[in-house]
């Protein structure tokens, strides 16, 4: 039977396939909604790694991500730094910011470690909606792109952004998909799964979780990096704790703990807002159904079933 880690590779590369054949026959809503899919995929797959492998469920996650794109706008803005090298800043911003709040936060488990989470978000929310250095709740606009138009290219242009963050949830989905294959991944899921054991194994389980707690960060981080630059504006709502439960709804529709189903459960999600919006002004009730029906009916989410049929698969060959 083939693996569960190669079934999801070759998962990844059909979702891969499909987000390339989109980009090709997509016209300018097409590869905004590209866009909004990748970077959505970037930033749910930052909160997989916490909630999915390591059992740490955030209602505070959008914090980072929200960090990321105000460390973008004024680096850009005020410092006249790069749109690179904000980049780069934000993702450091996110790392570090993570680094502190996880220091206290990953001690805690439980509900007690998702109200710490909750009250850093909606504290940094209502600081930057008060802070007129910020833009309070009008936010920031203006936020530029790489500028490469010296090789003929312009990330100004849809087309070419939509590829970049393409580009961007494909080398994010690697990298996370090397730690969790890696003996520290597979650590992150002893913890999750009995951290009392590993604890008294001699491991010290709060590093390893603060470790992912970071590198969970500062990707997200990346992803409200990316916000800016596609919108050229942000606002405090960023950093609301809504946010983070959509990331997390979008997680638990596409299947906890696969990283894949974290992008396949974002493209879903956009798909379906959008075109039920178009059709009702009811779209929300009825995104409600849906997630009620995944979570009664395929309480694994969309990469649950599809492992599900790799077993049958599998069991049918034997």
């Amino acid at each position: 039977m083939m693996s569960r880690e190669t079934w999801r590779a070759g998962t990844a590369i059909l979702l891969l396939v499909a987000a390339l054949v989109s980009w090709v026959r997509a016209d300018y809503f097409g590869h905004e909604l590209l866009t909004q899919i990748a970077i959505l995929a970037i930033f749910a797959m930052s909160l997989d790694l916490l909630a999915g492998f390591t059992g740490m469920i955030s209602l505070g996650h959008a914090a980072f991500y929200g960090l990321g794109a105000y460390a973008t706008a004024a680096f850009n803005l005020m410092l006249e730094w790069s749109p690179w090298a904000a980049m780069a800043g934000a993702v450091v911003v996110g790392a570090v910011a993570a680094l502190i709040v996880g220091s206290f936060a990953v001690r805690l488990s439980g509900v007690f470690f998702i109200m710490v989470t909750l009250a850093v978000g909606e504290a940094l929310h209502a600081y930057l909606f008060k802070s007129r250095a910020f833009g309070g709740d009008d936010g920031l606009s203006g936020i530029a792109r790489p500028d490469t138009s010296s090789i003929g290219i312009s990330f100004d242009d849809p087309a070419v952004f939509s590829l970049v963050c393409v580009g961007f949830a494909c080398l994010i989905y690697a990298l996370l998909e090397l730690v969790v294959r890696s003996p520290f991944g597979r650590l992150l899921v002893a913890i999750h799964l009995n951290p009392s054991r590993v604890r008294a194994l001699g491991c010290p389980v709060s590093r390893y979780k603060l470790a992912a707690f970071t590198l969970a960060g500062a990707i997200a981080a990346l992803a409200g990096s990316l916000t800016a630059q596609h919108n050229a504006f942000i606002s405090p709502e960023l950093l609301t704790w809504t946010t983070s439960g959509e990331a997390l709804i979008v997680v638990i529709v596409g299947g906890l703990g696969s990283l894949v189903g974290a992008a396949a459960g974002a493209g879903v999600m956009v798909l379906a807002m959008h075109h039920l919006s178009g059709v009702t002004d009811y779209w929300m009730f009825f995104m409600g159904l849906f997630f009620v029906g995944v979570v009664l009916f395929a309480g694994n989410g969309i990469y649950g079933v599809i492992d599900a049929v790799r077993r049958r698969l599998g069991g049918a060959a034997h």
